[in-house]
């Protein structure tokens, strides 16, 4: 590239400045070296203000938090604690979900059995406790004969070799809570039973 002249030079018949640089090609500066640019990306690990730093983080965490709790709920598999994930638990969710079971009913009967109790009668009193104690008894039954019946699909499903341990268990315990209180909340309408 050559060097400009520093005497002006005019051309008569045009009738401007052949060295002006009103044209300007580029982007007006120079490409800032590799150093300069680690330099001004150059941050501190642990910031200046602590408490702004603090602050910035536990906002962070809270979003993260708020993510895993609303993707738990609805069931997406990567947020699912280890218990819950698996095509297995899926397929035992739905089917416990999409079923009536007695076992949802006993936080209602006992909460019942607590008003019956504070009457001042025995007789109400000794009905309350011995029905409540039947109700465990026909909830319990009803939660095994639904471990065997999901043990049954799982094992025509799947194959016997495939099947996890522990199914029984883990449907017992989804089949004894309200419905509304589920973790993962409940994917299916009742009577739709997963194939």
């Amino acid at each position: 590239m050559a060097k400009p002249n520093s005497s002006s030079k005019t051309d008569p018949a045009a009738g401007y400045d052949l060295n002006t640089d009103s044209v300007s090609s580029g982007k007006g500066h120079a490409t800032p070296t590799r150093r300069a640019r680690e330099a001004a990306n150059l941050r501190p690990l642990v910031s200046s203000d602590r408490k702004a730093g603090n602050k910035a983080s536990r906002a962070k965490m809270n979003e993260a938090r708020e993510k895993a709790r609303v993707g738990m709920a609805n069931g997406e598999e990567k947020f699912l604690p280890i218990r819950d994930k698996g095509v297995q638990r899926r397929y035992i969710r739905d089917y416990i979900d999409a079923r009536w079971s007695v076992g949802e009913l006993i936080l209602p009967a006992m909460f019942m059995v607590i008003i019956l109790t504070v009457i001042n009668n025995s007789v109400i009193q000794s009905i309350a406790i011995f029905a409540l104690w039947g109700f465990f008894l026909i909830a319990v039954i009803d939660c095994i004969v639904a471990g065997v019946l999901i043990q049954r699909r799982l094992t025509a499903k799947f194959g016997a070799e495939k099947v996890q341990k522990g199914n029984r268990w883990y449907s017992a315990m989804r089949a004894l809570q309200l419905r509304p209180m589920r973790l993962p909340k409940p994917q299916v309408k009742r009577g739709n039973f997963p194939a």
